[in-house]
């Protein structure tokens, strides 16, 4: 039930969003043993073996050919950077403007313009036929696999049978395996060409098996669903808009609108399971930034990701649609601005609660145009502060005798203005 009631004594946690993992540092270990339909084997090349030979059996028992499944298992092996990928662990969060920086990027930006541009009667065809807007479906491409310049390297196959062998993800692996094999006897794509990441997404927008079998489609009629041709992505931006489709998207809605709420918010409405309609958040007091009523786009949360001190937003079903493809409320935050950004659109309004001395992302790209500016290779200029800018940094500052902050904020942004211009 939606509450006005004036803001007292109320904490607002600031929602941290999970973005990068680095592996925990673990003892030698015997091999792990797991039970497989009856069968004891070991995370050994030799245990994987066997594991094949009798997944075998379950594999001809739903349908896949003895011929299909000894092509797919040719040459495959346990693939030891999966299960070390699988185990990662977040030890480190990142906060939604450092995420929302990296994934709307300049030079984001800037490919996924240049990728309309190329593509521009394919993805008017794709809204016409699947009525999803087309800077929804570039930008989705734009974050799974930056436009199709990282599908990933690793075989579907051996991935998904590493995963199902390993056991510590043995139900989805199993799940995946099998209808990767189904949709190479279907005849979409050989084995040698089913390529993508570790968890078995596939193709330019990271489709995992069974999504691809359910919700693919052929826009090329060349009678295959092709989502991994890396000159033609038509199959692939087809099939986005269709996934989108068949979870409800509402065309002309927009995923979100950036509000400004009242000094006597009850901020406890602020939450994706307290939905109302435009009229009763405007009489609450929510207004759109310039000030006038939200449109009737339908039924509306209050979205505060990065708390009371940061951004708030009015957003729309299709908000949790996007949420479909990546459950995370910084993701679908990343697709839908990124595609307004593609299309044209800017920041937002208001600034994000980023803290004393932290770069907003013009100065970050400043602070790498001048280190390239004093010699120092640390790659493209795109906003992302990683580790050969802090290298390049410390370097600098050791040589004008500074003590080496190893941190990007503006007071090293004074110390690169003073030493370079």
């Amino acid at each position: 039930m939606l509450k006005n009631v004036t803001l007292s004594a109320l904490v607002v946690l600031l929602p941290i969003f999970a973005q990068a993992a680095t592996q925990k540092n673990e003892h030698p270990r015997a091999p792990v043993k797991h039970q497989i339909e009856g069968v004891k084997v070991t995370q050994t090349q030799a245990g994987f073996k066997h594991w094949v030979k009798t997944f075998r059996v379950k594999a001809l028992s739903r349908g896949i050919s003895g011929k299909t499944y000894d092509q797919a298992f040719r040459g495959v092996k346990l693939q030891k950077r999966v299960i070390a990928s699988d185990r990662k662990q977040a030890e480190f969060s990142r906060q939604i403007w450092d995420y929302l920086d990296t994934a709307t990027s300049p030079k984001r930006v800037k490919n996924g313009k240049a990728m309309v541009k190329k593509h521009k009667n394919l993805l008017r065809r794709i809204e016409a036929k699947y009525g999803v807007e087309w800077s929804i479906v570039v930008a989705i491409w734009g974050l799974e696999s930056s436009y199709g310049t990282n599908m990933g390297d690793i075989n579907i196959i051996e991935a998904l049978a590493t995963l199902a062998y390993e056991g510590r993800r043995k139900k989805f692996g199993e799940n995946q395996l099998l209808t990767a094999l189904k949709i190479i006897q279907n005849g979409d794509i050989t084995p040698n060409r089913m390529m993508g990441s570790w968890a078995g997404a596939m193709g330019h927008t990271q489709f995992i098996p069974t999504s691809f079998d359910a919700l693919a489609v052929d826009f090329t009629g060349d009678g295959k669903r092709d989502v991994w041709n890396p000159r033609k992505p038509d199959d692939a931006l087809a099939s986005t808009a269709n996934y989108l489709r068949q979870n409800g998207w509402v065309k002309g809605q927009p995923w979100g609108i950036e509000v400004k709420l009242p000094n006597n918010f009850y901020y406890g409405n602020a939450s994706l399971k307290v939905k109302a309609t435009t009229a009763r958040w405007a009489e609450l007091g929510v207004r759109r930034m310039d000030g006038n009523k939200i449109p009737n786009y339908g039924k509306a949360a209050i979205l505060l990701p990065a708390g009371a001190d940061g951004p708030a937003f009015a957003v729309f079903k299709n908000f949790f649609v996007i949420k479909t493809y990546n459950n995370a409320n910084s993701y679908a935050m990343a697709v839908g601005h990124l595609a307004q950004k593609i299309n044209g659109g800017g920041e937002f309004v208001q600034e994000w609660p980023r803290g004393p001395g932290a770069l907003k992302l013009n100065q970050k790209i400043e602070f790498q145009e001048l280190l390239l500016e004093a010699g120092y290779n640390i790659g493209d200029v795109d906003g992302i502060i990683g580790p050969k800018t802090i290298d390049a940094l410390s370097d600098m500052q050791i040589k004008a005798g500074v003590r080496p902050t190893g941190k990007a904020d503006e007071a090293a942004l004074k110390f690169l203005r003073s030493q370079v211009r």
